[in-house]
């Protein structure tokens, strides 16, 4: 799938996101727009808690409530994210959420869309970002 005619609404999505990120300590914002095969935007934003280790990631948010709407079949994420929620780079997504994605995508095809705005964005396919990753084949 190509996903060009998308970007603007991936980065637009994964932007508005941030507005709702839950980040009392970091107060790194995080946001993403999650594109399932039959079009579908999913959003995700990151949530923080006090204890840290029940946080939880945007990518994370957004492949939770999609999976948990019976959704398993992905083309594309959109991450955007910074200190305060304003975009100065590229915020890639953590090694936890490679591992979900890993999951659900195909790392041959599934594209990664790291966003400042719409004319600073770079793309990666999961496998570029997780070489050699551990998924469902592996245990087939």
């Amino acid at each position: 799938m190509d996903i060009t005619p998308l970007i603007p609404r991936l980065i637009e999505t994964a932007t508005a996101q941030l507005a709702n990120s839950y980040a009392p300590y970091s107060h790194f914002k995080v946001g993403a727009a999650l594109l399932a095969a039959d079009g579908r935007i999913f959003t995700g934003c990151n949530i923080e808690n006090a204890a840290y280790g029940p946080s939880n990631c945007a990518e994370r948010t957004a492949f939770f409530k999609a999976v948990s709407e019976g959704v398993r079949d992905f083309r594309a994420i959109c991450i955007v994210g910074g200190q305060e929620g304003i975009l100065t780079s590229y915020t890639a997504p953590c090694g936890v959420c490679r591992q979900v994605m890993m999951e659900f995508c195909d790392p041959q095809s599934f594209q990664i869309l790291l966003a400042i705005d719409a004319d600073h964005y770079k793309i990666f396919t999961l496998a570029e970002l997780l070489p050699e990753g551990f998924g469902p084949a592996n245990l087939g």
